[in-house]
């Protein structure tokens, strides 16, 4: 009988982790998902071909919850787990003085803490799958120019960037590869969130209003397949994202420009 590999993904019960394991379904992968939500994550499986699928419910914030997380997935997938999806984030935005600090907590606790929480915790699974694992973080564009009124999700998304450079030069030894996602702006109920508390504004009438083009979930649930085989350690996403690494490269005044154009969009669409 075939191996059935494992991936665990958080963050699945919607948007690029459901995307992810849709795909994954696809090539007959036994997928593990993980969310607070769980009605979410049971209509995730319900899109899953084949069956094999389990879910648990928990919060990436919690390093305890981690072991048993990845334990009980596990279990329920025949003792391995080859790939962790790091995916689980939440959305903060608006000027940094609006942020008040139970928002601030949480954001570095999902978006930074729980992403280093996984790694930590996964490594001992995806070390007895090698060679061959692989962790995947998702990672965003926002990590390539600090964009106006992303300043703390931009800020842990660089740190995930920086902590996937770090884990695959420490990690290879072991035949675990290490890679990142990057897309630029998808339409995921992320989106139907407005920045902050202060604001009533969804994030994306902003991301309207600035001109900023979309990128299918689906691009980034492909570019996440093709991360688990290749050899380069960023994987951007979007025609969006691979303008932005040019201009932080080559034209790092256009991105100014283009920031300012973003605060002068969510100035717009405040109410």
């Amino acid at each position: 009988m075939a191996v059935r590999k494992t991936i665990f993904i958080t963050g699945g019960g919607s948007g690029i982790g459901r995307a992810i394991a849709v795909r994954f379904a696809r090539e007959g992968w036994f997928i593990g998902l993980g969310d607070l939500n769980a009605a979410a994550m049971a209509e995730t499986e319900k899109l899953l071909p084949g069956g094999y699928a389990y879910s648990h419910t928990f919060d990436v914030a919690d390093r305890a919850a981690w072991g048993e997380a990845l334990r009980i997935v596990a279990r329920a997938s025949g003792g391995r787990i080859d790939v962790l999806a790091n995916n689980a984030g939440i959305s903060l935005g608006g000027p940094l003085e609006e942020y008040e600090q139970d928002e601030i907590d949480r954001i570095l606790d999902v978006n930074l803490k729980g992403v280093i929480y996984g790694a930590q915790a996964a490594y001992p699974w995806l070390k007895q799958t090698a060679p061959g694992s692989c962790l995947i973080n998702t990672a965003s564009a926002a990590a390539l120019y600090g964009l106006a009124n992303q300043s703390l999700y931009g800020a842990c998304k660089a740190g995930v960037r920086s902590l996937t450079e770090t884990l695959d030069a420490e990690w290879a030894p072991d035949g675990i590869k290490v890679r990142s996602l990057m897309p630029s702006f998808i339409d995921t109920p992320l989106l139907q969130n407005t920045p902050n508390r202060k604001r009533n504004a969804l994030i994306r009438d902003a991301v309207v209003a600035a001109g900023l083009e979309f990128t299918p979930v689906e691009e980034v649930a492909d570019a996440a397949w093709r991360a688990v085989t290749s050899d380069k350690v960023h994987h951007l996403v979007g025609k969006s994202a691979r303008r932005m690494r040019f201009m932080a490269r080559w034209a790092p005044g256009m991105l100014r420009r283009r920031s300012r154009l973003l605060a002068e969009a969510h100035e717009r669409t405040r109410s």
